[in-house]
């Protein structure tokens, strides 16, 4: 979540003219994040969360992310609910930006999550995979292996810049990801952005999950993969093997993992560590002027990179037959 979009009382007043939310008591700027403008709105009927979509999220493909979140809360996954107008319509304009309202849900994340929070989580991606295997809608990938060249054709000249030896580190492995990534394992609908800060949690319980803004059709693995890469290294960058072997147990407890999907595992973690590196460069290197946002360090992903890289079996990633 961020704030790249200023929005003004009149801008408010007129969005929320065919809301039944009552008056704005409060409008308070979102830093975090890197994708959206997003805004904590109070009304006299509660706390909600003003999107403006921005960057990657294309208009086209709002009526997927509003239709999925009501899908999955449906089949008992807690997540934002888009809140309809009086005309029934969920999504509106602010500053020629498509925008929508959510509702809010309550918890905290955990920016340094323990075991316990990462075997919750492991059962979370699992169950949420269950409940979206019958959603009728479907969405590519648009940051999968295809798109990643593309991706680094437009930081090339500049990614020594970040860190001297990113160009060849990432110009090798994208040969590599290409001749090894799968083609054949099960797909459903998965989250894509399943982060500590995309994850609320109260106690040890997970309270809800939020930012289905990446949500698309793709391997059930590499949404695993995703989750290890964001869940399971420690903040000096050692990679937590207990914090692994919860996540994983816990995700088969609630989705069996087909051996398939095992054995790639290996390359499916490069790619998701690929994929977080490469956009994370391009926001460090083009972050607007004057933008209330904190791009996050590619450094990071380019290290989690580099381990990866040596793993050659699921067992070293926490997998337990």
């Amino acid at each position: 979540m961020a704030v790249y979009t200023e929005v003004t009382d009149a801008d408010l007043a007129a969005f929320l003219a065919d809301y039944d939310l009552g008056p704005v008591l409060a409008l308070k700027g979102i830093a975090e994040g890197v994708e959206n403008s997003n805004y904590l709105l109070h009304t006299e009927v509660g706390y909600f969360i003003l999107t403006l979509y921005e960057k990657r999220v294309e208009e086209k493909n709002l009526p997927f992310f509003l239709g999925l979140m009501e899908h999955l809360s449906a089949r008992g996954i807690v997540c934002p609910q888009p809140v309809r107008m009086r005309s029934g319509g969920a999504l509106g304009r602010i500053n020629g930006r498509p925008a929508a309202i959510v509702t809010f849900l309550e918890g905290v994340s955990r920016s340094h999550p323990d075991t316990k929070s990462c075997a919750s989580v492991g059962e979370a991606l699992g169950r949420l995979h269950l409940a979206g295997a019958d959603f009728a809608s479907s969405r590519a990938n648009a940051l999968s292996v295809d798109a990643w060249p593309h991706l680094f054709a437009e930081v090339f000249a500049r990614a020594d810049t970040v860190k001297p030896g990113t160009k060849a580190l990432i110009a090798d492995e994208l040969e590599a990801l290409a001749r090894a990534w799968p083609r054949s394992l099960p797909r459903g609908i998965i989250h894509a952005d399943l982060f500590p800060d995309n994850v609320l949690f109260l106690g040890d319980r997970v309270s809800g999950l939020i930012d289905f803004y990446f949500a698309c059709t793709d391997d059930l693995a590499y949404d695993l993969a995703i989750c290890l890469n964001a869940w399971c290294f420690e903040p000096d960058l050692a990679f937590a093997a207990d914090k692994a072997r919860a996540l994983l147990s816990s995700y088969g407890r609630a989705r069996a993992l087909r051996p398939e999907e095992v054995a790639a595992l290996p390359i499916l973690a490069r790619g998701a560590a690929m994929r977080f590196a490469l956009t994370r460069l391009v926001d460090w290197l083009n972050v607007p002027p004057g933008a209330l946002v904190h791009p996050k360090d590619p450094c990071e992903y380019l290290e989690r990179l580099r381990f990866l890289r040596n793993v050659r079996d699921a067992r070293e990633l926490g997998f337990e037959p």
